[in-house]
């Protein structure tokens, strides 16, 4: 009992101590302490900054987040960096509770992993960087779960410490910013300082091992001249394997022991099958903001790159695969070398007294998928030989964006002024799969994950144009009213037309009322729609049809459609305190032909087959694993209409006493509860299974808590400052199934857990810091036993998972860290 005690306890040291050496680099660079103090971070609470001016959600300049007729909430750069997270989608989840990352994610999707704003699709939410359009991640989530078909914006690939602050607008917004921001829009603000800079090491680890972590950022401002500025910033981290997983049951049965005397030699046996804990990564980044005034016209540009490499373990493959090559079986690696760019350059200015943007933003991601540790068995047993690292294949998408907008005020006789607005703007969107090697893809391919066939492969590309009107003003001074159109007209889905009004009344200082109603239209990602592969496990095989393919019209389906929603909001902003805030906004999300990914659709070896699935296999020009024993195909369909309802709450507070200090105190909570109302027939084809059956129809539903609670509060006095929060998150459950017929749900009962962190100055320019994520090392409920026990009767592979990949607290338990910060 002693020893495990130090043995948990030693994680804390282990975090200190990779913060301190990592810092020792940061000492060797670093001047001598600075005194001024006046570059430290900010250390404002999230419920602090509802006075901060917004440019997000409105067009009109000056207004604050806590008068803004649509819900808003800003996080600003001492938030982000006081979660400890070493990723930036992990450090907004802990901030807001509309908001769920996820923990772990099937094949690549491990890889890049994705989050989503209120229970929708990732792919429902625009992510801009300085008001300008993001462009996305080529690497697709495409195996079952709530994340699903998430093809959005890879956060992880800005450095959190080139980030002023962010602005959340939970709200529809297609209308002002075009038509994939149904479910909210994430708007990064790069900092803009021209003097001083900081220096931050942190090292941390999980309380049960694994998921070691270090990293280190810095931030620099310049200044060419006395109208211009220069900021510079730069991170490189490091996150290692973790390891939840059981015992898996192949490699104790005592046929397969009897059968393969090797089997017991397998390293760590019998603790040989990694799948179920986190992918390890190096990831680099850099970000520049930059711009010089000349006077009525402001020249600025912005620009981001990064470069990860990244492994994630697949299930391990018993000796008796491959014995000559290896005699005590092996365990793929799934890997990805991704480079990451984005450039955005402009000019502002006043003519003829409209204020005008000029911008041209292009974005490029490209991973190279490869596979190592492995085989291609058929290779071997046709030839005598085989690599055991493939190149797999490559993805690539890239956004091209260019843009005007103008805008001036008109005196109307109104209280304030009348804002018009109005926008043009041309996109170009590619997404190109690139094959695999030879050997990746020879009949069934690289054990784990074949490499992209010929078929796959493929370039792709579409435009747009939009133009959008918006009219913003107060007609009396207690109203204000805006009201936002849009046309987009699209290369291959046609035209579309989305609008939005949104209003708030002031009834006192103290009570406002406001709403919101538009609707929206999202075309299909290129990747939903041209993303096509094999999916291999040691029992299964099945690919994964590109919607528009002939293989897939040979099952019903011929192309995607857009999805289509309708977004209506009223909320209460209430001041029921000096220093005291409440927001409160109802909402509700109704999605029209909702694109969703589809389970495995069996063609052979399941008690339910569908003959046209085999034909669409044999179409597509696949070769499966003959070994396995289920053979089948996945696909994006448009599956059913869906609808969300949900109330979010903000509540802060702020104290201060001479004595003991200062506390900001901050509530945030999110109910959100989402209905599948239409499940779209299936085609006859694939009858009697469905494209939509009951385990996709959960994740839709009930994957995510339907409740969440933030409970925070911020203690500064002096050279101390402690952040505690406490979040509690609502039941989730989900549903799986062995052959599409028998389902066991997986419950996990309301959860809470403790984050903690304190930190002390040392002088004007150090900052310490010791922290902790779910500090008493909270794990969700484990999966169905009942289904554990069918999976290993089957001898199934999947029975090694523990815990739900939907679990809102993630898999691996607490992560402890240390800070060492300097700001000069």
């Amino acid at each position: 009992m002693k020893q495990a005690l130090r043995m948990k306890k030693s994680v804390l040291t282990q975090a200190v101590l990779l913060a301190l050496q990592a810092g020792a680099a940061v000492t060797a660079l670093a001047a001598e302490d600075d005194t001024s103090g006046a570059n430290a971070p900010a250390v404002a609470a999230l419920g602090d900054n509802v006075g901060a001016v917004i440019v997000t959600g409105t067009r009109r300049s000056g207004l604050k987040a806590v008068d803004s007729a649509s819900p808003i909430q800003v996080v600003d750069a001492g938030t982000l960096e006081r979660t400890g997270q070493p990723d930036l989608i992990q450090a907004l989840a802990q901030n807001l509770p509309s908001f769920t990352a996820q923990a772990f994610g099937g094949d690549t999707a491990n890889l890049t992993l994705s989050a989503r704003l209120r229970g929708l699709s990732p792919n429902d939410t625009l992510v801009l960087v300085n008001g300008k359009r993001r462009h996305t991640t080529a690497n697709l989530a495409v195996l079952a779960g709530p994340f699903q078909g998430g093809a959005a914006t890879d956060l992880n690939f800005i450095p959190v410490a080139a980030i002023d602050h962010i602005e959340v607008l939970q709200d529809g917004a297609a209308a002002q910013y075009g038509t994939d921001a149904i479910a909210g829009v994430i708007n990064i603000i790069l900092k803009k300082d021209n003097t001083g800079g900081s220096l931050t090491t942190t090292g941390g680890a999980y309380f049960d091992q694994g998921g070691r972590t270090g990293d280190v950022s810095f931030n620099k401002g310049f200044e060419p001249s006395s109208n211009s500025y220069i900021n510079l910033s730069g991170e490189h981290k490091y996150h290692g394997f973790s390891d939840r997983g059981a015992i898996d049951p192949r490699v104790v049965s005592a046929a397969n022991l009897a059968a393969i005397p090797t089997l017991s030699q397998a390293e760590g046996y019998p603790y040989v099958n990694h799948i179920s804990g986190d992918a390890a990564y190096h990831i680099s980044l850099l970000a520049l903001n930059a711009g010089v005034n000349l006077g009525d016209t402001e020249l600025y540009s912005s620009a981001t790159y990064g470069k990860k490499t990244a492994q994630s373990y697949e299930n391990y493959r018993l000796p008796n695969r491959l014995p000559k090559v290896y005699p005590k079986g092996f365990s793929p690696l799934e890997t990805i070398d991704e480079t990451d760019f984005g450039f955005t350059g402009g000019a502002r200015g006043t003519a003829a007294g409209w204020n005008w943007d000029l911008s041209s933003t292009y974005g490029r991601d490209k991973a190279d998928i490869g596979v190592v540790n492995s085989a291609n068995i058929s290779l071997y047993n046709d030839t005598g030989s085989t690599p055991t690292s493939f190149h797999a294949g490559t993805f690539t998408a890239s956004q091209w964006t260019t843009s005007l907008e103008l805008n001036r005020d008109y005196a109307v006789g109104w209280s304030s002024p009348l804002t018009v607005a109005a926008g043009l703007e041309y996109r170009r969107d590619t997404y190109d799969i690139g094959a695999g090697d030879a050997a990746s893809r020879y009949k069934e391919g690289s054990q784990s994950y074949p490499g992209f066939s010929l078929t796959d492969a493929g370039s792709h590309a579409r435009h747009n144009q939009s133009v959008y009107v918006d009219v913003a003003g107060s007609p009396v001074a207690q109203f204000k009213l805006d009201l936002a159109a849009r046309y987009e007209n699209y290369s291959d889905f046609g035209s579309a037309r989305v609008g939005k009004i949104t209003g708030r009344y002031d009834f006192s200082p103290e009570v406002a009322l406001r709403g919101t109603v538009s609707n929206g239209f999202r075309a299909p990602t290129m990747a939903e729609q041209y993303y096509s592969a094999t999916n291999v496990t040691p029992t299964q095989a099945s690919v994964q049809l590109a919607p528009n393919s002939k293989a897939a019209a040979l099952v019903g389906i011929n192309g995607l459609k857009p999805e289509k929603s309708s977004n209506y909001s009223v909320g209460l902003v209430l001041h029921p305190l000096p220093r005291a805030t409440l927001a409160l906004d109802a909402y509700t999300i109704i999605i029209h032909d909702r694109i969703v990914g589809s389970g495995t659709v069996y063609g052979s070896g399941n008690t339910v087959n569908s003959p046209a699935v085999v034909a669409a296999i044999v179409a597509n020009g696949n070769v499966l694993d003959p070994t396995v024993s289920k053979t089948g195909i996945s696909i994006f369909s448009n599956a059913a209409n869906t609808k969300n309802t949900g109330l979010e709450a903000v509540f802060s507070y702020n104290t201060n006493h001479d004595d003991w200090g200062k506390v900001d105190w901050t509530v945030a909570g999110n109910y959100n509860k989402v209905e599948v109302t239409k499940v779209n027939q299936a085609p006859s084809q694939l009858s009697p299974q469905k494209l939509l059956d009951q385990a996709a129809v959960a994740f839709l539903e009930k994957a995510s808590p339907k409740v969440r609670l933030n409970f925070g509060a911020l203690w500064k006095r002096g050279d101390w400052t402690v952040n505690l929060r406490e979040s509690v998150y609502g039941p989730s459950s989900g549903f799986a199934s062995l052959d599409n017929v028998t389902y066991y749900e997986t419950k996990i009962k309301t959860l809470a857990t403790t984050d903690l962190e304190v930190s002390y100055r040392i002088n004007k320019a150090w900052t310490a810091s010791l922290g902790a994520n779910n500090l008493f090392n909270k794990y969700p409920d484990q999966i169905n036993g009942d289904y554990l026990q069918a999976a290993r009767n089957g001898l199934n592979n999947l029975a090694v998972t523990q815990y739900p990949s939907f679990s809102p607290i993630g898999i691996n338990g607490g992560y402890y860290y240390g800070r060492l910060s300097y700001v000069f």
